[in-house]
């Protein structure tokens, strides 16, 4: 186990140099081992810093997904986990993610418990992220699973407390999640104002479907952005990178 490792450092770092991090969400429910590769090959290509895996229930091996793509890739490899028994000890870290936004004790603790005494022999850097799921329009697999409802789009004063919280309470990053395929992804007001009141490196994902949409992200405060699903149905976007 690794707190505060050489990929965190890695985010403060780009972080204070205002340098933009992108990073690539790939669910090993939604990719078969070619279409893996092909993307990986990809990734290697453009400006991503981070490859993201995880999904929400994982039917296909989680350790063959890190095993391909470190097969394939310098870049770091970073679990995403939906529930506990989303750990491989191959990937190079871990978002210890607690979702701050709902009210169910199971992802705000209770995964963590279960999950900790194995994280504990390996070797994976833990980073601690406060998880906080926002409407996007739509009922999204985070919301269904995790029985939490997220915090109203319209409501920028909620998400900033919870942000905050979500600092003093000791995590290291904040996660500001619209949803796996959102219809509308979190707004720029809200990204602006959360970044206007945290220090650590602020992560925006969900619906984010276009290089312009992107863009928005980036300039309304985010540290760093995730892309996901757009990936899947565009492989296109990765390419004007």
């Amino acid at each position: 186990m690794i707190l505060n490792g050489n990929i965190y450092q890695q985010m403060l770092k780009k972080t204070a140099n205002c340098e933009k991090q992108i990073a690539v969400l790939i669910d090993p429910d939604n990719v078969d081992n070619d279409t893996l590769v092909k993307r990986v090959e990809i990734i290697n290509t453009r400006k991503v810093n981070y490859i993201f895996v995880g999904g929400s229930l994982l039917k296909n091996s989680i350790e063959n997904c890190v095993d391909i793509i470190k097969d394939n890739t310098t870049k770091p490899v970073i679990l995403f986990p939906g529930n506990s028994s989303q750990i491989s000890d191959k990937a190079d870290a871990i978002l210890f993610l607690s979702l701050i936004s709902g009210r169910n004790p199971e992802f705000l603790i209770g995964n963590h418990v279960i999950a900790a005494p194995f994280l504990y022999q390996t070797g994976l850097e833990i980073i601690s992220t406060a998880y906080i799921l926002i409407d996007g329009g739509k009922v999204s697999s985070v919301q269904y699973m995790s029985n939490t409802n997220p915090i109203p789009s319209d409501k920028t004063d909620i998400t900033v407390a919870t942000a905050l919280a979500g600092e003093m309470c000791g995590n290291k990053l904040i996660y500001l999640e619209a949803g796996s395929g959102a219809l509308s992804p979190v707004a720029d007001e809200t990204i602006f104002a959360v970044k206007q009141k945290i220090s650590c490196p602020l992560i925006v994902g969900g619906g984010i479907k276009t290089k312009s949409e992107l863009s928005n992200k980036f300039n309304a405060g985010a540290d760093i952005v995730v892309i996901g699903n757009a990936i899947e149905r565009n492989e296109d976007l990765l390419k004007s990178l």
